[in-house]
């Protein structure tokens, strides 16, 4: 099955390249160290290494507190961390600056996943989340490299879509050397698809704490939106959600209120700017870095890395994609900042969380945009109410927190001295 997996990977080859270069329009990064996606690096030093994979920015700030960790238990290693797109590359670099190692994982071919492990020779490799790459499993499991699944969560649909895939699937589940899921559900899939080995260890994401530095910028972004102002926050918000989010915004007179849009992908942040501009909607932009007048109806959060002090900064928070079927965002972040959260119907990526916040009453989930700016409403306006989701939001985060002592734990027991 990876005989016919592989040669479909090489009829994909041009479409690959045609894939960098129409990113390339919007994130110019994409076309920096391609090199690198086909297994070839600058030369290294022979540190023993310790190897994570973090696609994007989410997976990479869920890292955080492993990465810690696992350079205080291994003072000798070297931390590498891998990633799929520019923006999670350069989430790593504001985290760790030049303390670990960032390169690009290579895509699926065994030739140039075998240059990477020949490379960097790696003594123990975690993937975060749901990244099942099965050249690249298989190719760890030929080189007695243990790779851990960490953070693991299998929704539905997509265990649905692998289960298409059942043999290739089991394969290279049962090659792993371990996997820890974040939810019973989730340990459930994993296992009916072929993992072996499966603890629920929770979510990575609830240990996060908030950077000092954020804390303090989130108090200066406060003072510029204006400290009596009440501030809402539209959290990576997704092509589509904003005009609906603005749309059912003109239907209801909220004064005083400052509408804060930080899309997901920086690459729609002129995007975003025209629809503001179309509907006549007063705004300035954060990369202005400027005291935000009185009359300003709206700001766009075009800055990079900043979404701890956005949420520090705000009343209440939407988080994006979920209005639309993209699944959502992670809101755990927003909770950690003590900021109560609205999301939408489509939740399944986050489904667990989601579920959890709103038993906890950090969270009120709503069906559409229209109903999202009426809670908006309801919520800005009852203090009370507010400051009651907030303190419920710190006792969500609390109970949840012990991922990463588990993970610790787990790595431990696959990684040489």
């Amino acid at each position: 099955m990876r005989f016919f997996y592989t040669a479909a990977l090489w009829l994909l080859l041009p479409y690959i390249a045609v894939r960098l270069l129409w990113r390339a329009r919007r994130q110019p990064e994409y076309l920096r160290h391609v090199g690198e996606r086909f297994g070839f690096y600058p030369p290294g030093g022979g540190q023993p290494l310790i190897w994570l994979h973090a696609v994007s920015v989410g997976e990479t700030r869920a890292t955080q507190q492993l990465v810690m960790r696992l350079r205080a238990a291994y003072p000798g290693h070297r931390i590498l961390l891998t990633h799929t797109t520019p923006t999670g590359r350069a989430a790593g670099e504001q985290l760790y600056g030049d303390d670990v190692l960032r390169v690009y994982l290579p895509y699926d071919y065994p030739f140039a996943v075998r240059r990477f492990l020949n490379h960097f020779r790696p003594q123990l490799g975690i993937l975060m989340e749901t990244e099942i790459w099965f050249n690249l499993i298989h190719t760890c499991h030929e080189n007695d490299v243990p790779l851990l699944l960490l953070n693991a969560r299998m929704s539905e649909k997509s265990a649905r879509g692998y289960a298409r895939f059942a043999r290739l699937t089991r394969d290279a589940l049962g090659e792993l050397a371990a996997v820890a899921a974040q939810t019973d559900e989730d340990a459930q899939r994993l296992v009916r698809l072929g993992a072996r080995g499966v603890t629920v260890t929770g979510n990575l994401k609830f240990d996060i704490e908030p950077p000092p530095a954020m804390l303090e910028l989130g108090k200066q972004l406060r003072g510029r939106f204006g400290a009596e102002r009440k501030v809402f926050l539209a959290a990576s918000t997704r092509e589509g959600e904003e005009a609906l989010l603005l749309d059912a915004l003109k239907t209801v007179d909220i004064p005083e209120v400052l509408l804060v849009i930080v899309p997901r992908h920086p690459q729609r942040f002129d995007e975003v700017a025209r629809l503001l501009e179309q509907r006549g909607i007063t705004f300035r932009r954060r990369s202005g870095d400027e005291q935000i007048p009185a009359g300003t109806q709206a700001v766009l959060g075009d800055s990079m890395g900043e979404m701890f002090a956005y949420y520090a900064a705000s009343d209440l928070a939407f988080i994006g994609g979920s209005l639309l079927p993209y699944g959502g965002q992670n809101l755990i972040e927003s909770c950690a900042m003590g900021t109560p959260v609205l999301v939408g119907p489509h939740t399944h990526n986050f489904a667990e969380a989601t579920r959890l916040a709103i038993a906890a009453g950090a969270a009120i989930q709503v069906p559409d945009a229209h109903q999202l700016i009426g809670e908006m409403r309801r919520l800005l306006g009852d203090q009370e109410a507010l400051a009651e989701m907030r303190r419920q939001c710190a006792g969500f985060v609390q109970a949840n927190r012990g991922a990463t002592e588990k993970s610790l734990e787990l790595a431990k027991r696959f990684c040489k001295g």
